[in-house]
């Protein structure tokens, strides 16, 4: 007696719930991504050989810009709002004077003992305004800080 075969039927998966979840994935990451707000100052950083990392958090940011001006900021708006009041807890950094910076790093100092204190500077600011800024630094017995530079290819 010969065996009845039945016909192969091909399976078939519906893909649709799936485009469905990629979709809401999608969706719920482009809404709540918080996208890096843009900066006081355009700063073009001169090049150097060091691979030292910069940390994440807790960084307290000086920047001069080309034309010697004075920038301070913060990565965490709590402590901007801290610093500098409420009006400019979301921006990136404050222009400050030479005068005032040193106040501010010993407020910021005893607000977080630990933050990092980060140098950025133009390569076509003057030296004269680096050296005041690493003068204030040496008064307020902020002895280590990093200087930011780009890696050169």
């Amino acid at each position: 007696m010969p065996k009845i075969k039945k016909a192969r039927m091909s399976v078939r998966v519906d893909m649709t719930p799936m485009v469905d979840v990629a979709f809401l994935l999608l969706t719920f990451f482009m809404l709540t991504t918080q996208f890096r707000p843009p900066e006081e100052v355009q700063i073009s950083l001169p090049s150097s050989h060091s691979a030292i990392k910069l940390p994440e958090s807790k960084v307290m940011l000086i920047s001069i810009a080309k034309d010697d001006r004075i920038f301070l900021g913060f990565d965490s708006p709590k402590m901007m709002g801290k610093i500098f009041g409420d009006e400019n807890r979301l921006r990136t950094s404050v222009e400050v004077s030479t005068k005032d910076l040193g106040n501010l790093l010993v407020q910021a100092r005893i607000a977080d003992p630990r933050l990092f204190t980060v140098v950025k500077g133009d390569k076509d600011a003057g030296y004269g305004v680096s050296e005041d800024v690493m003068n204030i630094l040496q008064k307020t017995n902020i002895t280590r800080f990093n200087l930011v530079t780009d890696m050169e290819k």
